[in-house]
């Protein structure tokens, strides 16, 4: 509350209080009568009416004297009355006054409290606030001191690992010192065991190579390989006669894929294709081709004749079409007399047989079958022109020429080509050719 405020009431109940207590003294000195002193004189009685007389006047005299006091007294009081009446207005006056300052303080005070109610509940919202902030940030704090204890700690952790590693490092210098030494120690062992097992393996491999080179496979391993592995052979020629005949003829042979470790062919008998040597030789049109291997396909570009012998007819096959067939690439015998005997397969007939081929000094590139040695025979065998020779370790050897000769194959030397899908205008003097060459050979090659 306003100190201003409570002065003013203060000085308002004064106020009233003495009001109130001039009243109740006015009231009790007008029903009270002044006290009457009695004096009794005591005479000795002469003449008793002039006793009685004298007592009545000096009765009378005390009496007026009595009135007299009372007539001062009542003027005082009236006096007083009056004033008293004047200062009870003036009260009054200042007690309505008093009332409507009183009305409006608390009008005031009313508003005053109203608006100290609302700033209360602000300040107390605001407290709120502060003390939740408080709150907050004491825990912020409690949670950092928390954080840089455990800080500390782990820096102190740390340090304490670090000391150990410089320890651990420093032993583990010294001993990678020490088992550097024994590493180049080692090394100089190693280098010179390496050598020695360098010389071994090549030793080993050339060994293996030498073992696998000289072991002969059986007949039977041979043929089965050359089942898996063979690939048919489709040739088309097309040519018409003099009268308009189409004339055209097909073949399909089984053969294989061999390598000269530079070149990729197909190898089979002429025989096995539509051409023939013949003098006079046919004139083709075109020629058309095909190798399959299982669903594989790769067409043929060309056909060439060998330049020893040229019934045997080579194929070219590139690195990307043998990809494409898939199948084995066989290889040409680095040393075809290496064994006795040799293993022969039909190219068509399905038979196949160990059988001993010998050297004919007339004729060094071919080897001569020796038939009175057929042994192991299986099949209706009966060795034919175009029959595939491999040596005992599964390399092939060469082609049946006729029924009695194998030419050697030792590379790929093509003495005529022709090329497939384009006009072919001089065949038939490449073939007459040809053919002149082969009936100039000895009589038992022919």
């Amino acid at each position: 509350m306003n100190r201003s405020i409570l002065i003013v009431i203060c000085d308002f109940l004064l106020l009233s209080l003495l009001t109130f207590s001039t009243d109740i003294n006015h009231m009790a000195g007008k029903n009270s009568r002044p006290p009457t002193s009695l004096e009794v004189v005591t005479n000795p009685a002469v003449n008793p009416g002039a006793d009685l007389a004298a007592a009545m006047k000096l009765a009378l005299q005390d009496e007026r004297k009595s009135q007299s006091e009372l007539q001062r007294q009542l003027e005082s009081v009236q006096r007083a009355a009056s004033n008293q009446r004047a200062e009870n207005l003036q009260l009054q006056q200042q007690y309505s006054t008093a009332q409507t300052n009183l009305a409006n303080l608390n009008e005031q005070l009313k508003d005053t409290s109203l608006l100290s109610q609302q700033q209360l509940a602000a300040k107390a919202a605001e407290a709120s606030r502060e003390a939740e902030l408080a709150d907050s940030l004491r825990l912020q704090l409690a949670e950092l001191a928390h954080s840089k204890e455990l800080e500390e700690s782990r820096q102190q952790q740390l340090a304490n690992e670090l000391k150990l590693a410089e320890v651990e490092k420093n032993a583990a210098a010294q001993q990678a010192a020490l088992m550097r030494q024994e590493v180049d120690v080692e090394r100089a062992e190693n280098t010179k065991l390496a050598a020695g097992f360098q010389s071994l393996a090549t030793n080993s491999a050339a060994l293996t190579a030498e073992i696998r080179e000289n072991t002969a496979l059986a007949p039977n391993t041979i043929f089965s390989d050359f089942v898996s592995n063979r690939v048919a052979a489709a040739i088309v020629g097309e040519r018409t006669s003099f009268f308009t005949m189409d004339t055209s003829r097909d073949k399909q042979t089984e053969t294989i894929l061999v390598s000269d470790g530079t070149n990729i062919f197909a190898v089979c008998h002429v025989e096995a294709t539509p051409l023939k040597l013949w003098d006079p030789g046919v004139d083709w049109d075109k020629l058309t081709g095909t190798l399959s291997f299982g669903a594989a396909q790769a067409p043929i570009h060309s056909l060439s004749f060998d330049s020893q012998d040229p019934r045997v007819v080579m194929i070219p096959v590139s690195a990307e079409a043998a990809r494409q067939l898939g199948c084995k690439i066989y290889r040409l015998s680095d040393d075809p007399y290496k064994f006795q005997n040799a293993v022969l397969v039909g190219a068509d007939e399905g038979y196949y047989g160990e059988c001993s081929f010998q050297i004919d000094l007339n004729t060094p590139q071919y080897v001569r079958l020796d038939r009175s040695l057929l042994k192991g025979l299986f099949g209706q065998f009966n060795p034919s022109r175009g029959d595939f020779v491999f040596s005992c370790t599964g390399e092939l050897l060469g082609i049946m020429v006729n029924n009695t000769y194998c030419l050697t194959l030792r590379d790929f030397a093509p003495a005529a080509t022709f090329a497939f899908d384009q006009n072919l205008a001089s065949t038939g003097g490449t073939l007459a050719r040809l053919y002149d060459y082969v009936f100039q050979m000895p009589s038992q090659l022919q």
